[in-house]
């Protein structure tokens, strides 16, 4: 949503910049610091932030882009290749942009609610836009856009329109909140609640509760349960405070619940020493508290009980996530149709552009309510951002962006409801595309995502995208400067996907991907990866097609290369990249060091083959007894390398660390790494606290419970037992699913409802018995088979292998959803 714009002047002056200003005509409404980000470029204004990466190596992008304003520390930059832009030099752009963003929150008067806590807080602030939003226009952080650079960003979009802000803000270490608060400004505050979250971040409680209330030093009021300040001997801040507790003396006293049908709790308090009551429609603890923080701000804001007796029960299920799925004919669908407004909507075209697999990019979007400026306005930003985004075709859903149709100068078709729109499914051809889906809640998306979804086996392998890309910079962030990045993606990427992967990957510009086979590289080239693709079993059969489709070979033995070689002067083709595989001890592929003269002598004899890279692969770089030999073999491979380089005369690239390898052998890191299974999160060099996320986690459902009488059995041959009897719980997955049959008889273990249960039974092909004795379950409820809750290395670790082969063990029968938050 745009505002007033500020001359490229003021900005300088506000954020208290060195200018170099040739254009001084500009103005700024948009910023950004991602150089694959960018919207509205001619008024934008880009930060070059210092962090893994350094952002001034991306100012050629946002140039190229059309972005022409630029916040800088480097006083070297050659601003004369870059004509026409407006430089202003700062010591730290971060806080230029924290600057910027708190003198824009001072131009106005409406409330600001800032909302704070260890858990629960984007699940409150969405709650809270919910409840209050018949009386206010709201702008509220997008998804949980809560950090350093989030918060600024966020109270950016504070317009003239809006009558009330709701802040979301987060932090993992002492001194972070004070700059937030100078940004938020908040008038009034909301705790949800202190837990373990970022415990190493501070050296006690007391320290973490005292720099989370830092937020709210300057508050009106402030919101807050006495049950999580017990540890905080400090002053309460707010000029007034209002509190809330479940059986305890509060402003808002819980004093008794009772559950409704398994889904409901219905809550009796005390406030103003009159009964209170509201119905919640959710059961589990969590979201209970979540409810009764959500209950407390609108009494404290003066709302009459009545009323959020009357909108508590209404409240609507937070789903933070777009979800990646496969679509039918052919089609990607991302599916984030539960909540709407611009900035969330901007985040999800991001993403869509990120995926390359299809040409063609549809967005299926509804009216957006409560934006608080005229329709005319609104749907003609959204035009201008569809534009930026690339999106070919818009499918409108609603009265009010039918009526703007004219705003939209792309391939279009409009329905005033769901209802029409699914009326006409037949005319609407989706095939070979990727499609958006963003509506708000009252349109009912979720009945375009039943027609567009493939129809596949009801167990799942979800995959965390927010994980993934964690790992990933957790990696780049131990690696030495100008040190190449290649990913492996082989086997399905370790069982969660191909293009889905490479897209994300390609979009983090890592350097080179590597697969197993020419077939995998050339669904990858058909999905749309540019990026370098090393194909490590070069067969002779599929040569053609390798060159065809740009994929480079590696090459390990004479034969290979003289095959090789033959088949490119056939085709005419010189200097075309290969990489040289090197057996430094692994003694599985790999040239002998001994055969590097005769090697560089034919190297040296044609011009059909480039080296573009050499290396070797080691074989125990995670386990400390074995360093002396992986000393021995980064040793042999530097010796092994220099002789080659010295033979052929001219440089490439030496790679030798695998993810142990960069986990514990800095110094092996040389000119590029190979990341493999550390992307998905696990790393067997890493024996104490994980610092990477669980990026796969499995799920089924429970399709039938029973129980069981004393003596019966479960399954097969009999050998589920129940001596006592008890209670069994059928779920939908078997070994023709990768559950290994090994994992039947107790010895595999899932998680049903906060419960670790094991199976009964011998496992089947398309299901196996659970023992849910002693817990609460019915029938269709979500079973973790693996996951942060139940590792991946404790079902390796019961069939004594390694989660290698769990991960690509998972049947392709088994969807594949990926979500990105």
């Amino acid at each position: 949503m745009s505002h007033k714009p500020y001359p490229i002047t003021q900005v300088a002056e506000i954020a208290g910049a060195t200018a170099y200003i040739t254009v001084p005509e500009a103005v700024i409404q948009t910023l950004s610091y991602d150089s694959r980000k960018l919207s509205d470029t001619e008024h934008n204004l880009f930060f070059a932030l210092h962090g893994r990466r350094d952002g001034h190596t991306y100012i050629p992008d946002a140039y190229r882009s059309g972005v022409r304003n630029f916040v800088i520390s480097d006083k070297k930059i050659d601003r004369q290749a870059y004509p026409g832009a407006n430089f202003l030099v700062v010591n730290n752009p971060l806080k230029a942009l924290q600057d910027l963003a708190a003198y824009h929150r001072r131009q106005f008067t409406y409330p600001v609610i800032a909302i704070t806590g260890s858990n629960g807080k984007t699940i409150v602030k969405e709650w809270l836009y919910q409840l209050l939003s018949p009386e206010y226009t709201i702008i509220r952080s997008p998804k949980s856009y809560n950090s350093q650079i989030g918060v600024p960003l966020s109270v950016w979009q504070m317009t003239d329109d809006h009558t009330l802000a709701i802040i979301e803000t987060g932090i993992s270490k002492a001194d972070e909140m004070a700059a937030l608060a100078h940004i938020i400004q908040p008038t009034i505050g909301v705790l949800t609640n202190i837990g373990d979250a970022h415990n190493e971040g501070f050296l006690t409680l007391q320290d973490k509760i005292a720099e989370k209330l830092t937020l709210f030093q300057e508050a009106d009021l402030f919101i807050y349960s006495p049950k999580y300040l017990q540890a905080y001997s400090g002053k309460i801040p707010g000029k007034k405070q209002f509190t809330w507790c479940i059986n305890a003396p509060a402003d808002l006293e819980v004093i008794g619940e009772e559950v409704l049908e398994n889904r409901y709790r219905y809550l009796r308090g005390i406030y103003q020493h009159n009964d209170v009551q509201c119905l919640v429609p959710f059961a589990d603890a969590a979201s209970v508290e979540n409810a009764v923080c959500c209950w407390a701000v609108m009494l404290a804001l003066g709302y009459h009980p009545a009323i959020p007796d009357e909108r508590l029960e209404k409240l609507q299920p937070v789903t933070m996530r777009l979800e990646l799925k496969t679509g039918i004919n052919n089609c990607s669908v991302i599916d984030d149709s539960y909540s709407l407004d611009l900035a969330s909507l901007t985040i999800a075209l991001d993403f869509l552009k990120q995926q390359n697999q299809h040409p063609r990019r549809t967005l299926i979007l509804s009216d957006i309510p409560q934006a608080g400026i005229k329709p005319e306005e609104l749907y003609q930003q959204v035009a201008h951002l569809l534009e930026s985004k690339q999106v070919d075709r818009l499918i409108g859903v609603g009265p009010q962006i039918s009526a703007c149709a004219e705003s939209f100068p792309i391939d279009k078709q409009f329905y005033s409801s769901t209802e029409e729109l699914l009326n006409n499914w037949s005319s609407l051809n989706f095939s070979d595309e990727t499609i958006l889906l963003k509506g708000a809640r009252v349109f009912e998306f979720e009945k375009i995502s039943k027609q567009l979804i493939q129809k596949v086996h009801e167990t799942v392998l979800e995959i965390n995208l927010n994980a993934l890309e964690h790992n990933l910079n957790y990696y780049k962030s131990l690696l030495h400067p100008n040190v190449k990045l290649m990913v492996m993606v082989k086997a399905f990427s370790y069982g969660s996907g191909s293009f889905e992967i490479a897209n994300l990957l390609q979009f983090n510009k890592v350097d080179y991907l590597a697969v197993a086979f020419a077939d995998e590289g050339v669904a990858l080239r058909k999905a749309g990866i540019t990026l370098p693709i090393m194909v490590m079993n070069a067969e002779e059969a599929a040569y053609d097609t390798l060159i065809e489709h740009r994929l480079e070979p590696e090459i390990y033995s004479f034969r290979i290369l003289h095959d090789f070689i033959t088949i490119l002067k056939q085709k005419n083709k010189t200097r075309y990249p290969v990489h040289l595989k090197i057996d430094t001890g692994m003694h599985r592929l790999g040239f002998m060091p001994h055969e590097v003269e005769a090697l560089v002598s034919i190297l040296n004899s044609s011009d059909d083959v480039l080296v573009k890279s050499v290396f070797s692969h080691l074989a125990a770089s995670e386990d400390p007894v074995e360093d002396e030999f992986t000393q021995r073999q980064v040793q042999l491979f530097a010796e092994t390398t220099h002789h080659i380089e010295k033979g052929i005369g001219y440089q490439f690239l030496r790679h030798i660390a695998n993810t142990s390898g960069i986990s514990r052998w800095p110094e092996a890191q040389l000119d590029m790494v190979r990341l493999g299974i550390g992307l998905y999160g696990i790393d067997s060099s890493i024996k104490q606290k994980s610092p990477l996320e669980t990026v796969t986690t499995l799920k089924t459902s429970i399709s039938q419970i029973k129980h069981i009488e004393p003596g019966e059995t479960v399954g097969y041959n009999r050998r589920g037992k129940l001596p006592e009897g008890g209670k069994i719980a059928t779920v939908k997955i078997g070994y023709a699913d990768g559950y290994n049959r090994k994992l039947g008889n107790g010895v595999g273990k899932m998680q049903v409802n906060g419960h670790i249960v094991p199976t009964i039974g011998s496992i089947c092909m398309d299901m196996c018995m659970l023992d849910i004795t002693g817990v609460h379950a019915e029938e269709g409820d979500e079973v973790i088979v693996f996951g942060e809750s139940v590792p991946v290395q404790q079902l390796a670790d019961q069939l004594g292998t390694i989660p290698y082969e769990i991960l690509t063990g998972i049947s392709q029968r088994v969807k594949r959803v990926y979500y990105y938050e």
